[in-house]
Parts: structure tokens; C-alpha cells; sequence
């Protein structure tokens, strides 16, 4: 039996304004081919697959098409995908059973009928191949009740409980499904398990846009958190690919692209599962970089000799520079554009840190709303109040606490 796990496509997802629609074609295509290629069973998506609640009908149609292409491979019989803290579990659900007749499992949201998220993977004769645990990113009414008086680390623990109860639920499930195909077939079948969580020690880059899940940090949700009859645990939620805890069959396989410049050195992946019996061999497969990107930070000839070895790479890069000089640069957009000239790069960002530090406490004065996030926001209330301490730390606890109820309403609406 042989996955191959992926994650975090964030379908519609632009960078610095700019559409990246060709990028994610260049992925899905690549990814058929791979599939055919390594005559893959079957593919594994961790969550995210779409950037926001209500996906653009550009990246409705690359989702619906790559699973009608996946479905008409002779090899790749499965698609198993669960749904993301980015992903509105209703519009994943809605074609979950026109999907099932082309084998392709769904699960948006954690159902009230834990024994939903599990399911077989069957071989073209009906003879079981696999068991999946398929549990999908669980939003905090799935696994915390609310109690009046409670303190933040009542929640958390609550919240800790939950996930590590949610998994021993469904996995438990799953086990005994396994051991009862497994007396009646004679066949050792893996089990395999699914979820969009952060765990602990987990690496993020600063500007991948991953959201913080729950109230709190959730920094003991660990590799003992998953129960042991586990034989490969496919993770989605973090960009970066990495192992839980140093185990090598609990894994991120990462995003596809880079979400942000600050992902623009990873070398992006997929991660091949090929089990003989409960025992899995894994291998990780280099996804080609479809848009390079470059981030460059310095004085303006700093600047300039990196445009110009970059010229002559003839890189196609999209851009992001940081001026950090001593002048205050007036003329810094005229000064790269002619450096730019006849090049094929595009820069998106352009920053000049010297005047941005010169004018910050005018900008302070005069910015408005749509230059800070509501977390900003509610600090500067905290600031002009003068509170401080404990106080503080409550008080912004309840208020993400807040924030997210209001997230998860507008997913619910959606």
C-alpha cells in the first residue's frame, strides 16, 4: 500500500496582491503525474485546501478538476481529504457523497458520529488495504464544554484533554475495524491516521500566515498525545515540512508553495508512505519551485549587485527588497527600476526602512484603521488605558478568545 501525503494547498491564495493561480495549476499537474508515475493507492490532504472560507470560482474549478483527473488514474484509487482551520467545513461537505462514488472521501468538520471519520481503502477486488483515522482540524466546541469562572489554563487543559480524547476515540474505532478485517482476511492492514493542529516544538517562518488554533498555546500537544496503534500520522496546519517530536512516522509534509518570502529558501515536498504490512517506509519527493522568489535586504549597492547577479542568472524572481541604508532614499524606486531594466523580475514589495524610521512617530499619529489588525488594535486600547501586568495577560487572552468565537462563526455561516 502506498500514500502520498500532502497539505496546506491555500488554493486562491495571493502574495503581495498578486494572483498565483498559475502556480497552483503548475502543483496539481505536477502532482497527477506523480501519482501515475509512482502508481500511487492513494492521496492523503491534510487540510487547507482552500486559502479562505468562501474560495474563488478560479480555485473551485483547479480543485474540482484535480480530483476528476485523480479519479480517471488507473493506480491512485483514493483521495482521502480532511478539512483545515482555513477551510469552510460545509463547502467541503456539500459534494462529499457525489465524491464518494469517485472515491474520494471528505470529511470538512468533525461529524457528530465519530465512526464518520474512519474509513477503508479497498483494493479493486473489495479486499481491504488500509484503514484511515480521518480527523479533520477540531474547532474548540468540538472538544472543550464551557464553564463558568473557568481561568485560561482550565481552558487549555480542557482543550489538551479534548484533542488527546478526540484521537483516542477514533483511533481505538479505527483498531478494532483493523483487527476484525484482519482476522477475516489474513492481511496485515496499516492504520493511518490524519489532522491540522499545531504541536509542540513546531516551526513556523513569519510571514506564512499560519493562524494561531486555539486560546492560548497548546504546547503540550506532543507525539504522546496520538495513540500508539498508529502506524503513520499525516499532519497538516504547519508550512514547514518537519517531524513530531523527531518521530518519523508522524509528520508536516508542509505547503506546496511558499507561502510567504520568508519561505523562499525551503525546498518545498510531498511525503511517500509505502507500507509493508503495519510497517511504513518513507520517503520525501522535492516539489519543483514554479515562481521563484527572493527577498533582499541592504544599502543600495547591496541591492544593486544582487539585482545584478540575479540578471545575469536570468532569474524570473518576484521580489521583495528592504532598504536599510543611511540616506533617506528618496529616489529608491527610480534607482531599482533602472537597475530592474530589461530584466525579467517583478518586484512586489519595496520598503525603505530609513524613511519608515525617520517618520514613525508622525505615522503613529496619522495612520488609520486599515493599517493595523485587531490585535493591534486592542493593544493600543491596553496602551492608552495604562494596564499592565496580569490584568494585561487576561484581558488579551479573553479577547482572542473573542476573536476566534467570531471566526468560527463566520466558517459556520458559510
Amino acid at each position: 500500500m502506498k500514500i502520498l501525503h500532502t497539505s496546506d494547498w491555500h488554493l486562491g491564495r495571493t502574495l503581495y496582491g498578486r494572483s498565483r493561480y498559475v502556480e497552483f495549476e503548475a502543483f496539481l499537474d505536477w502532482l497527477v503525474d506523480l501519482l501515475h508515475r509512482e502508481q500511487v493507492d492513494a492521496l492523503v490532504v491534510a487540510g487547507d485546501i482552500f486559502d479562505t472560507t468562501t474560495p474563488s470560482n478560479r480555485a473551485q474549478e483547479l480543485y474540482y478538476r484535480f480530483l476528476c483527473r485523480v479519479a480517471a488514474l488507473d493506480s491512485c484509487r483514493h483521495v482521502v481529504i480532511v478539512g483545515g482551520n482555513h477551510d469552510s467545513p460545509s463547502f467541503l461537505n456539500a459534494p462529499a457523497q457525489l465524491l464518494r462514488a469517485l472515491d474520494i472521501h471528505v470529511v470538512g468538520a468533525s461529524p457528530p458520529d465519530i465512526e464518520d471519520e474512519i474509513i477503508v481503502l479497498r483494493s479493486p477486488d473489495g479486499s481491504p488495504r488500509a484503514v484511515v483515522a480521518a480527523v479533520p482540524y477540531l474547532r474548540d466546541r468540538d472538544i472543550r464544554t464551557v464553564e463558568a469562572g473557568e481561568s485560561m489554563e482550565d481552558k487549555q487543559a480542557k482543550l489538551l484533554r479534548g484533542i488527546r480524547a478526540h484521537y483516542s476515540a477514533v483511533c481505538g474505532k479505527a483498531h478494532q475495524l483493523r483487527t476484525g478485517l484482519e482476522r477475516n482476511t489474513n492481511l496485515e492492514l496499516p492504520l493511518i491516521a490524519t489532522g491540522h493542529l499545531f504541536s509542540a516544538g513546531g516551526k513556523t517562518t513569519a510571514d506564512d500566515g499560519v493562524r494561531e488554533l486555539y486560546i492560548g498555546s497548546l504546547a503540550h500537544v506532543d507525539a504522546q498525545s496520538f495513540p500508539q496503534e498508529v502506524d503513520y500520522l499525516a499532519l497538516g496546519h504547519l508550512h514547514v515540512p518537519q517531524r513530531v517530536g523527531g518521530e518519523e512516522d508522524m509528520r508536516y509534509s508542509g505547503s506546496p508553495l511558499p507561502m510567504g518570502f520568508g519561505e523562499a529558501a525551503q525546498r518545498k515536498q510531498v511525503v511517500m508512505v509505502e507500507f509493508a504490512g503495519h510497517t511504513p517506509q518513507i520517503n520525501t519527493l522535492e516539489i519543483p519551485c514554479f515562481q521563484p522568489l527572493q527577498r533582499i535586504k541592504g544599502s543600495l549597492d547591496e541591492i544593486c549587485a544582487r539585482l545584478d547577479r540575479l540578471k545575469q542568472e536570468r532569474s524570473s524572481a518576484w521580489l521583495e527588497i528592504e532598504y536599510t541604508g543611511t540616506d533617506i532614499g528618496d529616489t529608491l524606486r527610480e534607482q531599482v527600476d533602472m537597475a530592474l531594466d530589461g530584466a525579467d523580475m517583478e518586484v512586489l514589495s519595496l520598503r525603505n526602512s530609513t524613511l519608515m524610521n525617520r517618520v514613525i512617530h508622525r505615522a503613529a499619529v496619522e495612520e488609520t484603521l486599515d493599517d493595523l489588525d485587531e490585535f493591534e488594535v486592542f493593544e493600543r486600547c491596553l496602551d492608552t488605558y495604562a494596564i499592565e501586568g496580569d490584568e494585561r495577560t487576561e484581558l488579551n487572552h479573553l479577547y482572542r478568545e473573542i476573536v476566534h468565537a467570531v471566526r468560527e462563526e463566520d466558517s459556520n455561516a458559510e
